[in-house]
């Protein structure tokens, strides 16, 4: 089962706030762990929402709408992807995570990914191969 782990973001990390070595230092064991035990596919950190945009579609328009978000509850300061063999190792993993907003409440969220065998019917045998080639297509680029 892949998973994203979504690290949510506070009023820290949307002001910039860098983590101080301490921290670096917990999270680079962490990853190690991760990397090690073959879970993590990908992660990183992403920029306070002022550096971001949003493109919101409405009715046939499409509107471009610069950061910052208002809602730190509801952004994400970074994430990984891991495969593991079920939502409860997911959370075991979550749970060895040091705290990725120190002095802050924070949370992670874990969201499954759907699989191909997810999408029923409506997912053709032709669909189906067009989204398995460009999948192969994808992992050759990245060198997988």
């Amino acid at each position: 089962m892949k998973v994203m782990v979504l690290v949510k973001a506070t009023k820290n990390s949307e002001a910039g706030v860098m983590p101080d070595e301490k921290m670096f230092a917990a999270m680079g064991k962490f990853n190690e762990e991760l990397v090690k035990a073959g879970v993590i596919l990908d992660g990183d950190g992403l920029k306070p929402s002022s550096a971001g945009k949003r493109v919101r579609f409405s009715n046939g328009t499409k509107r471009v709408i610069d950061g910052p978000f208002a809602e730190t509850k509801e952004l994400v300061a970074g994430y990984w992807i891991w495969q593991v063999k079920s939502m409860e190792e997911a959370l075991e993993w979550a749970r060895r995570c040091p705290d990725p907003m120190p002095g802050e409440e924070s949370d992670l969220e874990i969201r499954p990914f759907y699989e191909l065998e997810d999408f029923g019917a409506e997912f053709t045998p032709e669909l189906r191969a067009r989204e398995e080639k460009l999948r192969a297509e994808l992992d050759q680029r990245r060198g997988s």
